[in-house]
């Protein structure tokens, strides 16, 4: 290595989904969202709400955290803008929370909607009291480090899922789901197709004219055997 190793790598220029977009994306369950992209995008099924009520949308600004390590995800709240979602990737860490109750209380403050973290939060009964709706695989009393190296709104991976900076983010009781910023326009005409045919099938449903959700015929084209 050559000079001094950089403990923190920072773009601070980046573009954001429309906030119409975001918008739209908002007044869907997450699980519409999933069936518009082909079941793409959805972040492992372990990160979840703090509780059952929490549910955003936003967009998305990065943090990249090593072990045990919060340097990206405090510089991340300089580049907050009402309406995103602080998307704080640790590499699956369980050795100590990236965030807390203050921290949560300041991003809230300066506009974030969301946090969500494949990584562990703690001071759990502060988030849900003082922060936005926060998302993560579990809740630990250790706290992280602010050494780095790290990065902010640089491509992450969170979750199983790829994040790009200005990315649509939603969540709910679910899960979350990411949508990429450019697929957003051609997600959002997939996403009034779901909509429709749900309703459609909701409506059917509570009339009591749904009987199977299965087609023998259908899955008899399929390669399906009935043995008697």
């Amino acid at each position: 290595m050559i000079g001094d190793p950089v403990a923190l790598r920072i773009r601070q220029k980046i573009k954001r989904a429309p906030k119409s977009l975001v918008k739209a994306f908002a007044q869907a369950q997450t699980s519409f969202i999933a069936d518009a992209q082909q079941g793409w995008n959805c972040l492992h099924y372990s990160v979840k709400p703090l509780n059952s009520r929490m549910k955003f949308a936003g967009t998305a600004l990065t943090a990249s955290n090593g072990p045990r390590d919060n340097l990206a995800a405090m510089a991340i709240l300089d580049q907050i803008k009402p309406g995103d979602v602080l998307m704080i990737a640790t590499d699956w860490d369980e050795s100590g929370a990236v965030i807390g109750d203050h921290y949560a209380a300041v991003a809230k403050q300066l506009g974030a909607v969301a946090i969500v973290t494949d990584g562990l939060v703690r001071d759990a009964d502060g988030i849900e009291k003082l922060g936005p709706p926060t998302f993560a695989r579990g809740i630990s009393p250790n706290a992280g480090y602010r050494n780095g190296p790290g990065e902010v709104n640089m491509p992450i991976a969170l979750g199983g899922v790829s994040v790009s900076p200005g990315d649509v983010v939603v969540g709910d009781r679910d899960g979350v789901v990411v949508v990429p910023r450019a697929d957003a326009p051609a997600v959002k005409e997939a996403l009034d197709a779901v909509v429709a045919a749900e309703a459609a099938t909701e409506k059917r449903v509570k009339a009591g004219e749904v009987k199977s959700l299965w087609s023998p015929e259908a899955f008899k084209k399929r390669g399906v055997v009935y043995l008697d």
